[in-house]
């Protein structure tokens, strides 16, 4: 279960898309954003497949942003490594 409050205070990359998180309550994740930026449709989302602006993320107040918050996610997303959320089968139906 996540803490009510929870910020990230460490992010390290460790593959072109991925990033070694380690949270203010000891928990670590190691999170990979390539099939999150891949699904996406929005142009937006998905210039951040260039490594460079991939790579340009930040720790900010304890969340991680890319540029001026063009991309960021909700911290229990990250926590819980879930950032495609799955329809289930019974909710397409």
């Amino acid at each position: 279960m996540i803490p009510s409050i929870v910020n990230i205070v460490a992010a390290e990359q460790v593959a072109t898309y991925a990033l070694h998180l380690r949270f203010d309550d000891g928990a670590e994740r190691r999170v990979d954003f390539e099939p999150f930026l891949n699904h996406s449709q929005h142009p937006d989302i998905r210039k951040f497949l260039d490594p460079k602006l991939f790579g340009g993320y930040r720790l900010e107040y304890g969340e991680l942003v890319w540029g001026d918050y063009e991309l960021c996610f909700p911290i229990a997303d990250l926590y819980y490594n879930d950032l495609e959320h799955k329809l289930s089968l019974e909710a397409v139906a």
